[in-house]
């Protein structure tokens, strides 16, 4: 039986982000929190090898005081137990910092075999946290799975990688990090998230990980963050024939790169 340690990441959801048609400044006041829709599927595959061969599943993750609304969440999807690393930096904390903070809490819990990620966070899709979590910790690391399965003490992953895949295997310990289209996270019962509430939950605090303060040094700053908002040029070609108006569009996309 292998040790599962499935990490996410607690987000704004993006559907209650609102941007000014002013100045395409984001408004979140309104906008509710969730767990990484990629995190969801890096849960599920956990979960899927749990029910499968009998692993243990724990699920990590690393925020802010409000985070602890997403404990509840990610145990009715199926893990056994929850660490969370409980400290207000998780706010502005970039990828080099959330891996130093994970390996530190996975340092302290011990015991782990297979570390799964989401390929990325659905707030930056930065992709970095998994292959660095894997650094930090000097273990392999398979980015870009589509399929996993445990084999004794080796994972055995496809790779997406293109329009191409491939097979590799890396023996424990090791991080996988998951595609969407691994699997379809299931929607937690009524009698599943009332079990959540009964499961385990531990509660690290940041000073606790012994972390030096240049691991708590972001190496990237936002500077600015807007909305994204699409303009059109309302281009109308009326003169000449049909085919003459397909050919001027044509033309006219190929000059813009469009083809």
């Amino acid at each position: 039986m292998a040790n599962i340690v499935v990490c996410y990441k607690w987000v704004l959801d993006e559907q209650d982000i609102k941007v000014n048609p002013g100045n395409l400044a984001l408004d979140t006041s309104r906008a509710k929190s969730k767990i990484s829709d990629y995190d969801r599927n890096a849960i599920e595959e956990a979960v899927l090898l749990n029910e499968k061969d009998g692993h243990k599943v724990t699920g990590l993750t690393f925020g802010v005081a409000g985070a602890k609304q997403s404990l509840k969440d990610a145990l009715s999807r199926g893990p056994a137990e929850a660490v969370w690393v409980n400290d207000p930096v998780a706010a502005e904390a970039d990828a080099f910092v959330t891996a130093n903070v994970l390996a530190g809490a996975l340092k302290k819990v011990g015991n782990y075999d297979v570390i799964i990620c989401g390929e990325g966070a659905a707030d930056t899709y930065a992709q970095q946290v998994g292959p660095r979590l894997a650094a930090v910790l000097g273990i392999p690391a398979i980015t870009f799975v589509n399929q996993m399965s445990i084999e004794g003490d080796k994972v055995v992953a496809t790779r997406k990688l293109g329009d191409c895949t491939e097979t590799v295997t890396a023996s424990f310990p090791v991080v996988v990090t998951v595609l969407p289209e691994i699997n379809k996270p299931r929607i937690p019962s009524l009698k599943q998230v009332l079990g959540a509430s009964k499961k385990p939950v531990t509660e690290i605090k940041l000073a606790d990980l012994g972390l030096n303060p240049d691991d708590l040094k972001r190496k990237t700053t936002v500077k600015s963050l807007k909305g994204y908002a699409m303009t059109r040029k309302n281009v109308i070609y009326k003169d000449g024939s049909t085919a003459e108006k397909v050919a001027k569009l044509v033309a006219e996309l190929a000059k813009e790169g469009a083809l």
